[in-house]
């Protein structure tokens, strides 16, 4: 399946567990609703709420407040169509329909945020049993500091020893 495909099919499920929610709840089908999600599920990575009211603005021609964006992305929290995350000083949003349980890279001194594939930490989350809870997925932290910081770290201490 080509990544366009496949992202129209997770589109199209997304939308429909909204549609369901919104329908159950009677509340209104409002466009900013399916602008938001159709703008969350077409981003590559993690994003700020800035990020994604530029998104819809420049590319969508959608400008929305702040307060819309930000009471979507609760209800879509709710609904787990998103996952917010709270990184060093920032917080960012993650579309996770289809997403797995994965982890995260986070540099402590420049803030960057690379995801990692890690099977073996996933199995061994799958396999551990949990008194009374029922799993339903993972997002692991690692903190520390990327190649390109060491490099301008290492530059600086070879420099005041040169000195």
């Amino acid at each position: 399946m080509k990544k366009e495909e496949k992202n129209d099919s997770v589109y199209s499920a997304v939308e429909r567990i909204l549609n369901g929610y919104l329908e159950m709840n009677n509340h209104r089908k409002t466009p900013e609703r399916y602008a938001i999600l159709r703008a969350v599920y077409s981003m590559e990575d993690h994003f700020t709420l800035d990020e994604l009211g530029e998104k819809l603005a420049a590319e969508y021609k959608f400008p929305v407040s702040r307060a819309t964006l930000y009471n979507t992305m609760n209800l879509f929290m709710e609904l787990r169509l998103v996952i917010r995350h709270r990184f060093q000083g920032s917080t960012k949003y993650e579309a996770c329909y289809a997403g797995d349980s994965h982890c995260h890279q986070i540099c402590t001194v420049c803030g960057k945020v690379t995801e990692v594939k890690a099977p073996e930490i996933a199995v061994a989350i799958d396999t551990l049993h949990l008194k009374r809870f029922r799993k339903d997925g993972f997002s692991l932290y690692i903190y520390g500091i990327c190649s390109t910081c060491q490099a301008v770290i290492t530059k600086k201490i070879k420099k005041t020893k040169n000195i």
